[in-house]
């Protein structure tokens, strides 16, 4: 059963999210701060994030459509191709590199034959359930990534003790999100979890002191 989000697209969004609320939190003074301060940081990470999962999840389905559509204008090439030389090149055109480079004449000319005797393709890419879930997958994590590293503020009377509780948290999700990034690209695992609490912490110095 194919999955509606790979594990490396899960993680990327979390990532994302947990870096835009990590400005909002990195921007409270705790030595200042009030309830009416925390309230107004908690509602604009909230609001942010939920802004940028739509988005988010809209870039993600204009993705979905521009895949389906580079699917399709290979399917239509290779069927109306002048002759199979021509549809042999344009399917390892489309065929990842390793795969392209494995296959022989025969392979291919099987793989024409099959294309050509399919149902007439459709003249347009268009978006099946699977698309729409994803892209409201997309959203709900880059949203839900806000609420661990907000929940303390919320628990926690004392805002220099709610903002080391949440720091610690956003620092635990960074060093999850490099752990299984690391295994899913076969890097060091540990390796790649340190680095990207230090990627993390740079990114969101540097959205910091761009106004971010």
């Amino acid at each position: 059963m194919k999955r509606v989000l790979e594990p490396i697209d899960r993680v990327s969004e979390v990532l994302f999210g947990l870096i835009m609320v990590l400005t909002f939190t990195g921007s409270l003074s705790v030595a200042t701060a009030g309830h009416a301060d925390v309230r107004e940081m908690l509602i604009g990470a909230l609001g942010c994030n939920v802004a940028w999962g739509v988005i988010d999840g809209l870039l993600y389905l204009l993705g979905c459509l521009a895949e389906k559509g580079r699917s399709l204008a290979a399917w239509h090439a290779v069927r109306e191709a002048r002759d199979p030389a021509t549809a042999h090149r344009l399917i390892g055109d489309y065929l990842p590199p390793v795969v392209a480079s494995v296959l022989e004449t025969p392979e291919r000319e099987a793989m024409r034959r099959r294309l050509t005797a399919l149902a007439e393709p459709p003249a347009r890419p268009g978006l099946g359930g699977d698309e729409w879930l994803g892209g409201l997958g997309v959203f709900l994590l880059v949203v839900a990534s806000t609420l661990p590293v907000a929940m303390p503020f919320l628990l926690v009377p004392e805002a220099a003790r709610a903002l080391r509780i949440s720091n610690g948290i956003a620092i635990a999700m960074l060093f999850v999100c490099g752990y299984a990034t690391g295994r899913l690209t076969r890097y060091h695992p540990w390796g790649m979890g340190i680095a990207m609490v230090l990627v993390g912490a740079f990114l969101v110095a540097m959205t910091m002191a761009l106004g971010g």
